[in-house]
């Protein structure tokens, strides 16, 4: 089995809680996952990504719950994160906004949640970098893995076999082994990592599930 990576995802709305957050997971990640939403597809709104930064060393990607993706890409080119994430149900064509990302070396992601069917955004998955499958609600944290949606993991890597694939929703301790088996490259963990006690203790936790060999 490859490596897997677990991310920590922040989901935040006042600086403030987000600033805490970020110190939470400071020492013992290298890759964070930051959720932010305007509310065009989500009824919530999160930290806005005028407000995000990160500390050196963090390798981030940045999920993009918007609908109007294009109004955000001038602050997040000056951002410049390893990676933006954006969604395949956006109102706008996501290939111009996927080229002028790569211009600036940003790497670029599709969110692919649970009514969307890899096979109809084939041409979005072709040029993508990582396809993040969805499996929460969005704009909110501490949902239900719904393990059926790793059946899509073989479906983009059909369209896309060099393709990172990433997991959002619902990862636990008790479940992490099933989605690393299935063949996801990263996978975010948000509500059970915020929950644990001791978050470094538990995030180790899980990274020996991802590294167990037992098949399921």
């Amino acid at each position: 089995m490859a490596i897997v990576t677990i991310s920590p995802a922040i989901l935040s709305q006042p600086p403030t809680e987000y600033k805490q957050i970020v110190k939470d997971y400071y020492g013992f990640t290298k890759r964070a996952h930051i959720d932010v939403s305007d509310g065009t597809l989500t009824q919530n709104r999160t930290i806005a990504e005028s407000a995000v930064w990160w500390p050196r060393g963090w390798s981030v990607d940045i999920h993009m719950m918007t609908a109007v993706p294009s109004q955000h890409l001038e602050m997040l080119i000056k951002l410049h994160p390893d990676m933006v994430i954006l969604h395949a149900e956006a109102n706008e064509d996501l290939l111009p906004i996927f080229d002028q990302l790569k211009e600036h070396e940003i790497k670029v992601g599709v969110a692919i949640i649970k009514s969307v069917f890899p096979g109809s955004i084939k041409a979005i998955l072709n040029a993508a970098d990582h396809a993040l499958i969805f499996s929460g609600e969005l704009g909110k944290q501490g949902g239900q893995a719904d393990l059926l949606l790793l059946e899509k993991v073989a479906l983009i890597k059909a369209i896309n076999p060099s393709i990172e694939v990433g997991w959002d929703g619902g990862a636990n301790l008790e479940n992490i082994h099933y989605i690393a088996q299935a063949g996801v490259g990263v996978i975010n963990v948000g509500g059970a990592l915020m929950r644990a006690e001791n978050k470094q203790e538990y995030f180790d936790q899980m990274n020996k599930e991802t590294e167990n060999q037992d098949p399921i």
